[in-house]
């Protein structure tokens, strides 16, 4: 598999950009790697780089984007956080991988059983997790409101909604994503990792 160019980069439609995640993510569950050379790879990205694609997902150990997509040298912006939260630093990155360095589409991809979901949920409070967490915790109130008490599926579904929530802050904290993705140039969308499966579920 070929590393991407600037031709291709720019010549890449939005819904092709989604399916070659789609697709990498199938390979990945079928443990079928697509055939390529990453020393080459490195050499051909030594004067550039056009990644298609920019993915702000959790550090999580078991979430590495670029395998989960089946990705290789060159393809993708990871940006990766505890919670996959929106920060000023985030919305950078994602500015320049899209305004400056030309990516057709940004994902923001939570995971299940998220231990910072987890620990945001129990209320955790320790040196500079605490302000990390705090962003989490509109999805936690949120959740909160509707049940009796906090479980296992209650977290998950806080975990969605914190990717929601995440998606929802791009859009009004970055004008330049916004406009971006108002004139089709970019694409901005949110995705599940599933640990147990490997499968990840776009919504």
């Amino acid at each position: 598999m070929k590393t991407h160019t600037k031709i291709t980069q720019e010549n890449l439609t939005l819904q092709l950009a989604h399916q070659i995640l789609v697709d990498g993510n199938e390979r990945f569950v079928q443990n079928v790697k697509a055939q390529r050379n990453l020393r080459d790879q490195v050499l051909e990205t030594s004067t550039g780089q056009y990644p298609f694609a920019v993915i702000l997902s959790c550090i999580d150990s078991r979430v590495p984007a670029e395998l989960v997509f089946d990705q290789g040298i060159g393809d993708i912006f990871s940006v990766r956080v505890a919670g996959n939260i929106v920060n000023v630093d985030v919305l950078g990155s994602m500015e320049y991988a899209c305004k400056v360095a030309g990516s057709k589409i940004v994902v923001v991809m939570g995971h299940t059983k998220c231990g910072a979901v987890n620990a945001a949920c129990n209320h955790v409070k320790l040196g500079n997790i605490t302000p990390l967490l705090e962003k989490i915790q509109p999805a936690v109130k949120a959740v909160e409101a509707n049940v009796s008490e906090m479980n296992d599926k209650s977290i998950e579904e806080v975990a969605v909604l914190n990717v929601e929530l995440s998606l929802d802050r791009i859009r009004k904290e970055s004008p330049i994503l916004a406009d971006l993705e108002k004139e089709g140039s970019i694409e901005i969308v949110g995705a599940m990792y599933n640990v147990s499966t490997g499968k990840v579920e776009f919504y």
